[in-house]
């Protein structure tokens, strides 16, 4: 964040997060996905690629019960963070944002394990698309929850969620 403040003392509005960001407070390292938002181009695909990186190299040391853990406490932790770094930013969901799209998409690898490559390759590009085309689901919760505190800092994590629930769907019906 700029270290000049403008005549009110208000931080300036922060539109691309810097690795000095990143590093100032323990929210934005989280909420930026330990770096992955800080992608100049696509950041929420790079967020969900990290976030499957991870769940790459977590799975053979995680039962359910780890992972759903897991789960339930990165969404905690996501909460308060996303809160965080959107005050700090000034920007209610900046897409740099990335925390909720790494634990929704933990969420969709985890319920589609045992899948394969391919079948991993597949949740991906449906999670993005409906990430990115915000309709239906997303676009209530996108809208309902917009704004600063805990209540969008909630909406940045729901709408992802949604998505990874539309995603599931689609696969369990294209899987019966």
């Amino acid at each position: 964040m700029s270290e000049t403040l403008t005549a009110d003392a208000t931080p300036p509005v922060v539109l691309r997060p810097t690795l000095k960001f990143l590093l100032a407070h323990p929210a934005h390292f989280i909420a930026l996905g330990a770096g992955s938002g800080l992608s100049r181009g696509a950041p929420g695909t790079v967020g969900t690629l990290w976030a499957w990186a991870a769940f790459v190299i977590l799975q053979p040391h995680m039962s359910d019960l780890r992972w759903g853990a897991l789960i339930a406490l990165s969404t905690l932790a996501g909460w308060w963070a996303c809160t965080v770094t959107a005050q700090h930013m000034r920007i209610a969901d900046s897409g740099h944002i990335v925390w909720d799209e790494v634990v929704a998409f933990w969420l969709v690898l985890w319920l589609v394990t045992p899948a394969g490559f391919w079948g991993q390759l597949g949740a991906f590009a449906l999670f993005r698309l409906f990430d990115a085309v915000k309709v239906g689901p997303m676009a209530w919760a996108d809208k309902t929850f917009k704004g600063f505190g805990p209540r969008g800092g909630f909406g940045i994590l729901l709408d992802d969620f949604a998505a990874a629930l539309c995603t599931l769907l689609v696969i369990a019906v294209w899987r019966y």
